[in-house]
């Protein structure tokens, strides 16, 4: 019998894709990856065992997504199409890769996911197995014609449900679906399809609407070494965090309660597809603010200008699965050398939805106070500016004489 690792959630999807697996004669190991979503992973567990399933891993693999793929996400500033902070695509590498590793263990010819095939992550799921087991079958339901002519919308696979005995918990209160982990949730389909249409104020799960938000703002210090967070230090507690996991918890807990990083987008699908989504990135948008602003302060203007011009690429790269290729080792092996100079600290004030830079030191500052100072002239002599205007304007003097002489 053919055996096959299915990347599990316990939601309607999946439960209905295990128990279509078990029908068509395989058999069936699931595999959850707590990367930190609200989630009861015993009930899905007992769940997926019902259904069929031989056997349920659960992985915690919160800490590894933060120390791996979150800071360096972090160290790149990453940013897709100057608002997305990739929440969903950084998650996809981890699970991934442990999906991989209990395919081996289990001697598995086949690995299987629940992804449409309209979206991205069916991409980056199967990039992600190709790469780390290129023998590897790989069996995706939703492209399968067997399988989507028989479950051409919800009220079939709940039918189906109901004849498998799968307990299904209704959400028609809530239509539009979401994909959570400790660094975001998303919310995507539905009403949302409509781009004009506001999402309701229900909707938002992590963060307090700013409005809302308290109207006292919270002061907090974060200490990056080498471009990573290395401690968290809480004003209003008092409290100071070093460990990685607990530095990002305490900033999503901090920026949940005072609304900081929502957005309303509609981006550009790696396959064509425009896609109206809706994200929460707590503490992502807190660790991005206080990176960009450390950086500005420590590297030099030139290098700077390359790892913006970079992390463009690499936002793109990241986001279109491809975590596991040679331009992403290649980009990373350059940042990494930026973030030697890395190293301070930020502070920063939280107040409804708003995160706002207070300060920062390193001692691998390039910032020269005497320089800068309009109320000092030592170090910079004045009368050198006006050589350099000189030499600045030769191309502009050309440019505006040749466009005359079109005219």
């Amino acid at each position: 019998m053919s055996r096959v690792v299915l990347a599990y959630s316990g939601g309607l999807d999946t439960s209905c894709i295990l128990a279509w697996l078990i029908e068509q004669g395989y058999e069936v190991i699931c595999y959850m990856a707590n990367i930190g979503q609200e989630e009861d992973f015993e009930a899905a567990r007992q769940k997926a065992l019902k259904i069929g399933a031989k056997k349920v891993y659960i992985e915690d693999l919160r800490k590894e997504f933060i120390e791996t793929t979150v800071w360096a996400s972090v160290k790149s500033n990453l940013l897709y199409e100057g608002v997305y902070l990739l929440g969903t695509a950084l998650a996809r590498p981890i699970i991934t890769k442990t999906q991989i590793d209990i395919a081996i263990k289990e001697e598995c010819q086949y690995v299987a996911h629940g992804c449409t095939g309209k979206g991205n992550d069916q991409v980056r799921f199967e990039l992600g197995y190709y790469a780390l087991h290129p023998g590897i079958k790989v069996i995706a339901p939703w492209r399968d014609p067997t399988f989507f002519n028989k479950f051409p919308g919800r009220p079939a696979l709940l039918k189906y449900a109901e004849e498998k005995g799968i307990p299904v918990v209704q959400t028609a209160a809530k239509p539009w679906s979401t994909d959570e982990n400790l660094y975001h949730i998303s919310y995507e389909a539905g009403i949302l399809e409509d781009p004009n249409t506001t999402p309701p104020k229900d909707m938002w799960k992590l963060t307090a609407n700013p409005e809302d938000a308290p109207n006292t703002p919270e002061h907090l210090e974060i200490t990056f070494e080498n471009g990573i967070p290395t401690k968290l230090q809480i004003k209003s507690t008092q409290k100071t965090y070093t460990d990685a996991l607990e530095i990002f918890l305490e900033l999503n807990a901090q920026g949940r309660k005072h609304g900081v990083g929502r957005i309303d987008i509609v981006e550009n699908r790696f396959i064509g597809i425009k896609s109206r989504g809706c994200y929460e990135t707590p503490a992502g948008t807190i660790l991005r603010a206080a990176h960009v602003d450390l950086e500005g302060l420590v590297l030099d203007r030139e290098v700077r200008r390359l790892k913006d011009t970079l992390a463009q690429r690499l936002a793109e790269i990241v986001y279109n699965g491809l975590w596991y290729s040679a331009e992403r080792e290649f980009i990373m092996a350059s940042v990494e050398h930026s973030q030697k100079v890395v190293n301070g600290v930020v502070k920063i004030k939280l107040y409804k939805g708003n995160c706002i830079i207070e300060g920062r030191s390193s001692p691998y500052s390039l910032y020269d106070e005497k320089i800068a100072s309009m109320d000092e002239t030592d170090g910079f002599n004045p009368e050198a500016s006006d050589g350099f205007i000189r030499i600045q304007s030769i191309r502009l003097k050309a440019h505006v004489a040749q466009q005359k002489l079109l005219k």
